[in-house]
């Protein structure tokens, strides 16, 4: 029996897919972005340790509450670093007629052997991605993120391949991912994809900075602060954010 390493859940989510969702965070993430919020999903070991049935009978019990559009949401973390997991908690929950949804920044993808077997399976599950792009400049993203963003791509371009519906959520951090080139960059990007349902321009904040504090690490964005609301009307504007069908736009 397959347990998830469990971070924390949240049983009525408004910003982590369509509708009210219960979010389960998993533990473990190999990125290391400077503006995490989520500093404490970093390690891959937890003590919260559950099965899928055990999620999917607390998540039950808030399904009045979803309405048409809600479900499930997986979060982290990095949920595919436990794809096994995950695969079997979406099976489960589309048995009970659950919709499900994940939220990944996509860096344990690649096209290739045993792994893109295991997603190619979990993509059969899952109805909704919601993806981080975090920088689209190469070298920027390995500065920012700590690993490349080749293989992040490839998967944004996989999941357009097997019309895998896609929000894409871009967090703004003034000096470090709001550079309107690097932006347009990403507009191209998404122009040549027909999946993308809906674009997110997310502000930066530091409401996450104490758990940096709390775990001995020094907060690398000191002193940044978040974006004004004319920065974030600029990037939107530049990536076209909000839902295509409310602008009349065919794609993303």
């Amino acid at each position: 029996m397959i347990r998830g390493r469990i971070h924390s859940i949240e049983t009525f989510g408004s910003v982590d897919g369509p509708g009210v969702r219960f979010v389960i965070f998993l533990q473990g993430c190999a990125m290391r972005c400077r503006f995490c919020h989520n500093a404490d999903t970093w390690k891959l070991q937890s003590d919260d340790m559950r099965t899928a049935d055990e999620l999917i009978e607390q998540a039950l019990r808030y399904r009045p509450y979803w309405g048409d559009e809600g479900g499930i949401t997986v979060s982290g973390g990095e949920p595919l670093l436990q794809i096994d997991f995950v695969t079997e908690l979406f099976r489960k929950a589309k048995e009970k007629g659950i919709h499900t949804t994940i939220d990944t920044a996509g860096q344990p993808f690649r096209r290739e052997g045993e792994w893109f077997e295991k997603f190619r399976n979990l993509m059969r599950y899952t109805d909704l991605l919601l993806v981080d792009i975090k920088e689209m400049d190469p070298a920027k993203h390995l500065k920012l993120t700590g690993m490349p963003n080749d293989n992040i791509l490839s998967m944004i371009r996989y999941l357009n391949e097997i019309g895998k519906p896609v929000w894409i959520r871009q967090v703004l951090v003034p000096g470090w991912t709001d550079d309107p080139e690097d932006l347009k960059k990403e507009r191209a990007f998404l122009n040549g994809l027909s999946n993308v349902q809906k674009v997110e321009v997310l502000p930066y904040h530091t409401m996450g900075a104490w758990k940096w504090k709390m775990l001995g690490i020094p907060y690398p964005l000191e002193g940044v602060k978040s974006p004004t609301e004319q920065q974030v009307r600029e990037a939107e504007k530049i990536l076209g954010a909000g839902a295509p069908e409310a602008s009349g736009e065919k794609s993303a």
